[in-house]
């Protein structure tokens, strides 16, 4: 395990614990990527994702003062960002859909609803490979739970000590979901390629 942060990071942090906005937001801009690119491979959305990674710094900015000095500051935002993920899942589920196929009633007319569409265009699609998008979407069919730690440590690379750290799992529970998520994962790529 990591002994702390670096001695320029931990300046920055003692600093932004005194309320130096200045240097929170040196810390925002060395992280802000990484934040993103893990909220993007646990939304599948990159509109989502910067909501989420935006939330995750105003958290972290209006925590600052609870940090763990002995810690890893990018272990942290991870924490916070799978928790801001997590909670606005939830927050989600409790909301209403509005069909595509309903009508509105604009001055005695019946109109459809413009919805944009945010689809990738077809050059865009023709970029990624099929692969990758059956990838993409056996990791969005995982449960959250299982699509975090995937995604925590296949992509992020984070250790299964930072697993621990970023989750508060024991390491005997972070190893063997990690486990169920690939088990799953394979399951799920087994059967797409068998269609």
């Amino acid at each position: 395990m990591r002994s702390g942060p670096p001695p320029d990071e931990r300046s920055l942090i003692e600093r932004s614990c005194k309320g130096d906005v200045h240097a929170y937001d040196v810390l925002v801009r060395r992280y802000e990527r990484i934040m993103f690119q893990l909220a993007v491979r646990l939304t599948g959305n990159s509109d989502d994702a910067a909501d989420i990674a935006q939330e995750a710094f105003i958290r972290g900015w209006n925590h600052i003062k609870a940090f763990r000095r002995e810690a890893m500051f990018s272990t942290w935002m991870h924490r916070i960002v799978v928790n801001v993920f997590l909670d606005n899942r939830k927050k989600n589920r409790n909301k209403k859909h509005i069909s595509l196929e309903q009508s509105i009633d604009a001055s005695q007319e019946a109109t459809t609803m413009d919805i944009p569409d945010t689809a990738a265009g077809p050059e865009a699609l023709a970029l990624e490979s099929e692969q990758q998008v059956e990838l993409h979407n056996a990791l969005m069919d995982l449960p959250e739970a299982q699509r975090t730690l995937m995604v925590l440590f296949h992509i992020q690379e984070k250790t299964y000590e930072e697993l621990v750290e970023i989750t508060g799992l024991p390491l005997g529970t972070v190893k063997s979901r990690l486990n169920r998520a690939r088990l799953a994962m394979r399951d799920r790529l087994g059967k797409r390629n068998a269609e």
